[in-house]
């Protein structure tokens, strides 16, 4: 009792943070989605159940074993073309940024040697074309690929069809736009868009390419199901994580923690094996491009932010410091989220409503003020004299301007002096996060330049997201947690006066903690931190930092992602259904709203009717019984019944069933032609030319229908209701009167499947309560009497010898 008082009151508290900046909108309803037309009429759900008609059994049972290994084969081809593909795009992008980054500072450098202002306005220049380069491809060519897209995939994932996301020219946007906008020096991060990158070469190949633009190939078009397609995207998103981090267990944990809602552990050895394959294809362009062949990339290489030289041991005093980081982390990782949601909402209400036009003068604008403070500040900042360094340290000071390193030379007047604001503020992102995590640099930035760093850095990214430009949040985080986690190390040596406590340590729990407060991951996080740092003593601490970044930010409202999928309106299922379910049932639920039902024989033209009457995508057909009792025999899907509506190859003259229908001959269509082409809405009423003769004709829907759909009684819990259904992915539930008898129950003994020593072929799904009748079968079989054996109480499948029993109810 008192749990359920503790739940409601953290929900109540939690509803009260959501609404403070924004409760002059009044955009939301009682769960939180956006009510706005424009959103709504946007997306659509995805099929994922198996439409086990007689279209799909007649295929199914044409097909032997040589096409379940084929088809094994082919998803395992699929995953490796995958890891590929998002591999190479993962090296394009992160050559193309190094590049435009090294020729940007190298030109800058070279022009503040005779005169700084001149190099100022080298440098916003460069800034601004970059910029304008991506916001412009974003504006006019991909608006789907703004963002990060991790929202879109989850979305996608979860069951939403969001119009756009996956398509080609999405994918072209999203790798340009990305080099452009982080070559430009914004604050934002190249790792969510890789995301939504590998989930749209894996939907591209899966559905062999682009028909828009001539890029198909009908030997790759091996999964045209939404099905298919989720399994692929799944890999896609893994693929992408352990591109951008170099980090491949940590992508398979991401993808299973963050974004998907339905796993297997078939899908959890293509998504390892896609991940591996990036690494490889990483791997061997590192070692490409050590040998000078990627310009200003050099021996760097990927993110990854080696600190295995640094602390080797903690004391149990310090643990306290280490949970200050932790809960810094959640205050700051949801007051982040919040801010964003704010500022988002103003930005589409108020801003980007005035057309392209805006949204490319915004980002410039952005662009613009980024500079103009990471060039700016590091000149009012002063100098600090260069530490004596040790004779075996690798670590030099000054580093010319330019050079990667810790403590760069910028506006200096002597020559051992160096400026640790510009060390982080005028640098690219990779080598700022490799300077505040690098080991033995103790005091090598001031507080007073960290905390001017953290405001304006955290503001930028604030501001920065939410724009018409590919933006990630991961390296972004990673940013401002090191810089507060290196300030709590400052004041951690400083009062512990330990020489064995490195700053850099820090720095990395502070990077946990706001990612761990903003985007609420931890196991996926935990890993990924631990392969981009290659330092696993420090597995417990950032696991500490972690559970008490999530807990704190949990109180205040939920995930970056969670909160930005509300805020585009996708309506995601979450795992835990609300507590309100808990005392409603699925009758109330439903309403009072009218169920729209088919008849088994439907005329053309009352189906064209219902269909253009409404926008319900699923119909129960109903058919009658001798008594004339109505009888739900099915369920018809809008795209289904469209394409036999455009065929016209099953138009009939009689009103009555044809029966003749369930012979192997009587289909006429692959079950393949009924499927949905990827982020399209398909077939449209408005489409199908029908003419007068056509209305006047009949469809048998028998065929086609699924016959099997799922049921729950009116009086079932909502929360139950809401488990099967997410679970299972499901689109539509059927909610059915109380049964009045029972038939049989399936226990788990009848859903294991036994094997015969004397004929492999025959398997059979069998309860304890029909063996004896099973032998009594095969005594009959053994005299002749094989016309004789009953069905067993069950469902014989064709072409195979398969029994499905159910056992008998207990009384």
């Amino acid at each position: 009792m008192l749990s359920n008082h503790f739940e409601n009151g953290m929900d109540m508290a939690r509803l009260a943070w959501s609404r403070l900046p924004h409760s002059e909108d009044g955009e939301l309803d009682g769960v939180g989605l956006l009510s706005t037309s424009s959103n709504r009429n946007g997306v659509e759900s995805l099929d994922y159940e198996v439409i086990e008609n007689y279209a799909y059994r007649e295929e199914q049972a044409q097909r032997g074993k040589f096409f379940v290994g084929y088809n094994v084969a082919v998803k395992w081809f699929f995953a490796l073309l995958i890891g590929i593909g998002t591999g190479l795009a993962a090296v394009f992008i992160n050559i193309s940024v190094e590049n435009f980054a090294g020729w940007k500072f190298a030109l800058t450098f070279n022009i503040i040697q005779k005169s700084y202002l001149a190099g100022f306005l080298m440098y916003i220049l460069i800034n601004l074309a970059l910029v304008f380069s991506s916001v412009y491809i974003i504006t006019h060519f991909a608006p789907a690929a703004a963002g990060s897209g991790i929202p879109e995939i989850k979305g996608y994932l979860n069951g939403i069809d969001i119009p756009g996301i996956l398509l080609f020219r999405t994918l072209i946007g999203k790798i340009f736009g990305s080099i452009g906008s982080v070559g430009g020096g914004l604050a934002l991060g190249k790792e969510g868009p890789l995301v939504h990158t590998g989930a749209c070469i894996a939907s591209l190949l899966g559905q062999g390419g682009s028909t828009k633009y001539h890029l198909s190939s009908r030997w790759l078009q091996g999964f045209k199901s939404d099905r298919d397609r989720r399994d692929l995207v799944t890999c896609g998103c893994a693929a992408g994580v352990a591109a951008a981090f170099r980090a491949p267990v940590g992508g398979v944990l991401f993808a299973l923690e963050e974004v998907t809602s339905w796993w297997r552990s078939q899908l959890m050895w293509r998504v390892f094996f896609t991940s591996a394959v990036v690494a490889v294809v990483v791997r061997v362009a590192m070692g490409w491009c050590k040998s000078g062949n990627c310009g200003h990339f050099g021996a760097g290489g990927f993110i990854i932010w080696d600190i295995s030289d640094g602390q080797e041991d903690y004391s149990f005093e310090e643990l306290l410091p280490m949970a200050v980081i932790g809960i810094i982390g959640g205050l700051l990782g949801a007051l982040f989220n919040q801010l964003t949601i704010y500022v988002t909402r103003w930005r589409r209400n108020y801003l980007h409503k005035k057309g392209n036009r805006v949204k490319i003068y915004e980002a410039c604008l952005i662009s613009v003020l980024t500079s103009v403070i990471s060039f700016g500040l590091p000149l009012l900042r002063n100098c600090s004299p260069c530490p004596d360094s040790d004779p075996g340290s690798e670590i030099e000071c000054p580093r010319a301007p330019g050079a990667d390193g810790n403590y760069v030379n910028f506006y200096c007047g002597k020559d051992k002096e160096y400026n640790d604001l510009a060390t982080i503020f005028f640098n690219t992102q990779d080598d700022a996060i490799r300077n505040l995590f690098s080991a033995k640099t103790i005091h090598e930035f001031s507080a007073k330049s960290l905390l001017t760093f953290l405001v304006m850095f955290y503001t930028l990214a604030v501001v920065t997201f939410g724009t018409a430009v590919p933006a990630g949040q991961f390296v972004p985080g990673i940013m401002i947690g090191s810089t507060y986690g290196r300030l709590v190390g400052i004041f951690t040596v400083n009062h512990y006066k330990k020489l064995n406590i490195d700053e850099g340590t820090y720095a990395l729990l502070g990077a946990a903690s706001f990612l761990g407060g903003s985007m609420r991951m931890t196991v996926s996080l935990c890993v990924i931190m631990v392969e981009i740092t290659n330092n696993l003593k420090l597995l417990p601490l950032i696991m500490l930092v972690l559970l008490i970044s999530k807990a704190v930010g949990d109180v205040f409202n939920e995930g970056l992602y969670d909160e930005q999928a509300r805020l585009r309106g996708i309506p995601l299922l979450e795992s835990r259904p609300n507590y309100v379910m808990r005392k409603m049932t699925a009758r109330e639920a439903c309403g009072n709203q009218k169920v729209l039902s088919l008849p088994r024989v439907v005329k053309v033209a009352d189906a064209v009717s219902i269909l253009r009457s409404n926008k319900h995508n699923g119909f129960p057909v109903v058919d009658h019984t001798r008594d004339g009792e109505p009888l739900v025999i099915g369920l018809m899907l809008r795209s289904h019944l469209l394409v036999l509506l455009q065929s016209k190859i099953d138009f009939q003259h009689s009103p009555l069933p044809s029966h003749s229908r369930s012979g192997s001959g009587a289909i006429r269509h692959n079950f393949s032609e009924f499927a949905k082409p990827v982020s399209s809405k398909g077939i449209s009423i408005d489409d199908i030319y029908l003419s007068s003769e056509d209305l006047e004709m009949y469809i048998d829907l028998a065929p086609f229908l699924n016959p099997s759909p799922y049921v729950v009684p009116e009086d079932m819990s909502l929360t139950k209701v809401y488990n099967l259904f997410r679970q299972l992915g499901l689109r539509h539930i059927f909610v059915v009167p109380r049964a009045s008898r029972v038939i049989g129950v399936i226990t788990r003994k009848d859903l294991l499947i036994e094997e015969e020593s004397e004929d492999s072929a025959t398997m059979e799904l069998q309860s304890t309560s029909v063996r004896d009748q099973r032998h009594k079968t095969r005594l009959l079989e053994e005299n002749g009497a094989d016309a004789e054996r009953p069905l067993l109480n069950g469902l014989l499948v064709q072409n195979q010898r398969r029994v499905l029993t159910c056992g008998p109810v207990m009384k």
